[in-house]
């Protein structure tokens, strides 16, 4: 199917009141673009080392919206325009001009899945559920993970250096928190290098539905790994849930803003003795989570 792509000029001044007469005029999605700065609260929850990089804010903004062929788009059209004008009594609408361009339907669903292919970590084979096992591959350590909202495939550094230190480090009956579990390969691969228990905890509610979907793939069961939704920073009940003295090792690949005001708090859920193991640090923030891991009481082993 080809849909229609509109692409309307406007201001940043009218975006929300254009959208909200698309939205009533039968309009199913708009996507907004503009140049208007973050505020301090969007960048907190945007969870990044470097903002992006945005154009001084020129009060335009453009709205997109596709819609199916047909007579319905054209007197949608017509209405869209009418309703624009009107709106100038009250509101500046801007030049209110419309780019049209056709783009095919595609099935975002499954056409992604050519990007991502089996790969290997060391001796570790990461594969996708809709790849075989090759008969090579027999035998070796294999854990199954799909793409998804979650992050942790298993290709980005950050993953693979917390996994190499995880196998260093697991021992045979090791209880092992995983803090921003994502897709669950951290707390997964840990009961694969010989660990008796995993609990991982996020954020996000999908990265939890994530790890539940690849847990399954991977024939593991809830008796052995646990994920729980929510903040261990700052919510009580989640670290009564998690449990204190209680884990060897205790794994947090997230960003060192995070990894400031968890490491006081995470020394409360470690057994004495036990390892932890932190990385999504970005090399000018390494003098910053060490200190903050010395604060904690905790001694660096190895960078």
């Amino acid at each position: 199917m080809k849909w229609n792509k509109f692409r309307l000029k406007t201001t940043t001044e009218a975006e929300d009141i254009v959208s909200s007469m698309l939205y009533d005029l039968g309009v199913e999605g708009v996507q907004i673009e503009d140049k208007v700065p973050l505020t301090k609260e969007e960048k907190d929850q945007m969870f990044v080392d470097i903002l992006p990089d945005i154009p001084e804010d020129d009060g335009s903004a453009y709205l997109t919206f596709y819609l199916e062929e047909g007579e319905k788009t054209k007197e949608l059209l017509l209405n869209v325009g009418k309703e624009l004008e009107e709106m100038r009594a009250y509101v500046n609408v801007g030049e209110c001009t419309i780019e049209e361009s056709q783009t095919e339907d595609v099935d975002w669903m499954n056409n992604w899945k050519k990007y991502f292919h089996q790969f290997y970590i060391d001796d570790i084979l990461v594969i996708p559920s809709w790849e075989k096992v090759k008969a090579e591959d027999e035998g070796k350590l294999i854990i199954h993970i799909d793409p998804g909202t979650a992050f942790g495939t298993g290709m980005h550094e950050t993953t693979q250096l917390c996994i190499r230190a995880l196998k260093n480090y697991v021992k045979a009956g090791d209880r092992v928190l995983d803090v921003g579990c994502g897709s669950g390969i951290l707390g997964m691969l840990a009961l694969k290098f010989g660990a008796e228990y995993s609990v991982g905890t996020d954020l996000d509610p999908c990265a939890i539905t994530a790890a539940c979907e690849n847990m399954e793939e991977n024939g593991i069961t809830e008796d052995c790994y646990e994920v729980i939704l929510g903040n261990i920073i700052d919510d009580k009940a989640v670290q009564d849930k998690i449990g204190y003295g209680k884990y060897d090792i205790v794994a947090a690949n997230i960003l060192a803003e995070v990894l400031v005001p968890l490491t006081p708090v995470i020394v409360n859920q470690m057994k004495p003795g036990g390892i932890y193991i932190t990385s999504g640090i970005i090399d000018d923030k390494e003098e910053t989570v060490v200190e903050a891991v010395k604060a904690a009481g905790f001694e660096v082993l190895e960078v």
